[in-house]
């Protein structure tokens, strides 16, 4: 993270990750990309498996010029479309796991458990650091 004054009257604030994981997530990932190889993520926007977050082999979802990355999760990079990232943008992503079926066309299904996004409001101050950054 690189340290950015977010705003003038705002303290020093850190730029904030728009993703980050559980360690659920994180040995999830290690499973799947064990089986299947190097892999990506896209945010679903409400089709088919509602907002769920899905996980692919990398390469085999074919990122459009209106989709976003928003992080790299180790070697494992997190898209959401544009329009979608309009509305959370303020949201900082929690990447977690927990019991029940994955999405049909999600990596996990089948695994017992399923990606789950979770989520928090970003303060003004990492909000005003995301704007400097060029972030949001």
């Amino acid at each position: 993270m690189t340290t950015r004054k977010a705003s003038a009257g705002l303290a020093m604030t850190e730029v904030p990750e728009q993703v980050v994981t559980t360690p659920a997530a994180v040995e999830l990932m290690s499973r799947l990309s064990n089986k299947h190889g190097e892999l990506m993520f896209h945010q679903s926007g409400g089709c088919c498996d509602g907002s769920s977050p899905m996980c692919y082999p990398r390469g085999e979802f074919l990122v459009g010029d209106g989709d976003v990355l928003l992080a790299t999760l180790g070697e494992t990079p997190f898209y959401m479309s544009g329009s979608q990232f309009e509305y959370w943008k303020h949201t900082q992503l929690i990447l977690d796991v927990v019991p029940g079926r994955g999405g049909m066309f999600s990596l996990e299904n089948g695994e017992g458990v399923r990606f789950l996004i979770r989520s928090r409001v970003f303060t003004d101050a990492e909000i005003g650091a995301l704007r400097l950054a060029g972030r949001i």
